[in-house]
């Protein structure tokens, strides 16, 4: 029974060590089928574009206005390194500090207000997206018209009539207008709304048709994207690439490898498609009772894209229509993005155990505002898992109490067997029914840890409202390692201190090992996060509490 129980120990070292890996794996991210489901139009078709040298970001898409016709635009080859070539239009408000191109309106640069690089300088802001490699994101939208002459894509010139726009004090809005035009009177203006407080930014294609004849289009929006340059640390592992949410198949992530092997072809009716990075997100939503398609394509220089496109749209001449969509992108606040579209939560992807770290999430909050610092949240939550089981705990600890009482007996039954196992086996479950003992008790304490273990960490790594929380004296980020190696030296001496209080291993080889594990885990917790060391180690101080009371009172009343 002690070499269960060792087993078990070692099976916890072996979670811990794998949870890295499990990030990698992306919990086995399900492959999105290449073709659509369901009913599609005729007119629904994306393939990529390819002529002569040169390739294009833009959508080749049949619109249908009497002839079909296809539309077929070249991404210049510059676009390798840097997607813009037009002007820079500087946008400030509220939350964002960007950049649009009047070539095509595209959203090439942006810095979160609130949201620091690093804690050393809060003046520089975190920047979500770039027109540069690596790490290339940027947001692009346009419309694709029947006759490619009468509709912008995000290659078009645009005309603005101003440089920079800022949010004024007192306004709650934004509105920032890119106005383009044909000969023929066909008018487009590309708005983008921003609201104060909201990382959703409203975008509309406003269509004029001042020209002679119907005109047919689609609107398209697509996330471009390139990998970061660097890998991060291997216990610090998170997700960057695509998701779609559809309401048959719910959340499904996209890898940019899963694009290279095959692309995406989806018809769906509301949704999201969005690219994914660390604690942010970018995200395009449709309108929710409208059919879009879903595509991917990888481009060179590793951009990799992932869109969607309405269904064709004609509009009367003299008549006007607007395509409406919206931008999300910011911090991965999940009341927010719950509040915006069915399934955007879920972009904070606590894995395999999110059923269990939603609830710890939500319990943390609750917590935190009421006393307003993330570190005492941790402890006070840590006090509640531990008051929830305090039964089995209990339970647990008159267990390993009692073998500690019995550890003499056991002993002297070792050495009156010697070598003789199924003796020693016999003998050892006869006093143990004898003396009303479960030997499996102990273990329980260690099984219940371990999936609550593995839900924190991801609730601590995903979640940004943790991101840069300071908790008190020299621990002014729990989302990291602590700097000093403070807390995990302490989560080593309580573990130490915790195996004292346990029967000791019969076995001199076991006993060696057991102390050995102290040392092995405080150097593998040197490199998690702080605040899943404040939580083990308020853990194990409130379990040495319970456990050394009642080991008293049983060797008390055993005397």
């Amino acid at each position: 029974m002690d070499n269960l129980r060792l087993i078990l120990v070692f099976a916890l070292v072996l979670v811990s060590l794998l949870l890295w890996q499990a990030w990698q794996e992306d919990y086995g991210p399900a492959s999105v089928a290449a073709t659509a489901t369901g009913a599609q139009p005729q007119q629904l078709t994306a393939t990529p574009v390819t002529t002569g040298s040169g390739e294009t970001a833009v959508p080749n898409i049949q619109v249908t206005s009497g002839n079909t016709s296809q539309v077929k635009a070249e991404m210049p080859a510059a676009a390798t390194a840097t997607t813009s070539s037009g002007a820079s239009i500087s946008v400030l408000t509220d939350l964002f500090r960007l950049d649009i191109d009047t070539k095509g309106g595209t959203i090439k640069n942006m810095f979160l207000m609130a949201y620091p690089l690093t804690l050393e300088n809060p003046d520089e802001k975190f920047q979500l997206m770039r027109d540069q490699s690596p790490g290339l994101f940027i947001a692009q939208s346009g419309l694709i018209g029947a006759d490619k002459e009468l509709a912008p894509t995000h290659e078009s010139q645009y005309s603005v009539s101003s440089d920079s726009f800022e949010m004024e004090q007192g306004k709650d809005s934004l509105s920032v207008d890119l106005d383009w035009s044909h000969p023929s009177g066909v008018v487009v203006t590309k708005r983008f709304l921003f609201s104060r407080g909201s990382y959703q930014v409203q975008v509309q294609h406003m269509v004029k048709n001042g020209s002679d004849q119907p005109w047919s289009g689609r609107e398209y929006k697509q996330l471009q994207r390139s990998p970061d340059a660097e890998g991060g640390s291997a216990f610090m592992y998170t997700y960057t690439g695509a998701a779609i949410y559809t309401p048959d198949n719910k959340y499904e992530k996209i890898a940019f490898d899963d694009m290279e092997e095959s692309k995406l072809s989806l018809d769906v009716t509301g949704g999201w498609i969005a690219m994914l990075q660390h604690y942010f997100i970018g995200s395009w939503v449709p309108q929710p009772d409208e059919e879009n398609h879903f595509y991917t394509e990888v481009y060179s220089g590793q951009r990799y894209a992932v869109g969607s496109y309405t269904p064709s749209v004609t509009v009367a001449k003299g008549a006007d229509y607007t395509f409406n969509s919206s931008l999300v992108a910011g911090p991965k606040l999940q009341n927010e993005l719950k509040e915006i579209a069915p399934g955007l939560d879920l972009t904070v992807d606590y894995g395999w155990l999110t059923i269990l770290a939603q609830p710890i999430f939500w319990l943390l909050g609750k917590i935190h505002s009421l006393v307003g610092n993330w570190g005492w949240s941790i402890i006070f939550l840590t006090m509640l898992i531990k008051l929830a089981f305090f039964k089995l705990s209990e339970a647990s600890y008159k267990s390993m109490a009692n073998m500690r009482r019995m550890t003499p007996r056991m002993t002297a039954l070792k050495e009156r067997f010697g070598d003789d196992k199924q003796g020693l086996n016999q003998a050892m479950m006869e006093l143990y029914k004898k003396e009303k003992i479960n030997p499996l008790g102990g273990c329980l304490p260690i099984l219940v840890q371990i999936p609550v273990f593995i839900a924190l960490y991801w609730v601590l790594l995903e979640s940004v409202e943790l991101r840069q929380a300071p908790f008190m004296f020299w621990l002014n980020d729990l989302s990291v390692k602590d700097p000093f190696y403070v807390l995990p030296v302490i989560m080593g001496v309580s573990m130490f201190i915790q195996q004292k209080l346990n029967p000791p291993p019969p076995d001199p080889m076991q006993a060696k090992i057991m102390m050995a594990l102290p040392f092995i885990f405080t150097v593998m917790f040197a490199t998690f996060p702080a605040g899943l060391v404040l939580y083990w180690v308020v853990n194990n101080v409130l379990s040495i509490a319970q456990q050394w009371y009642i080991t008293m009172q049983i060797e008390k009343a055993a005397k």
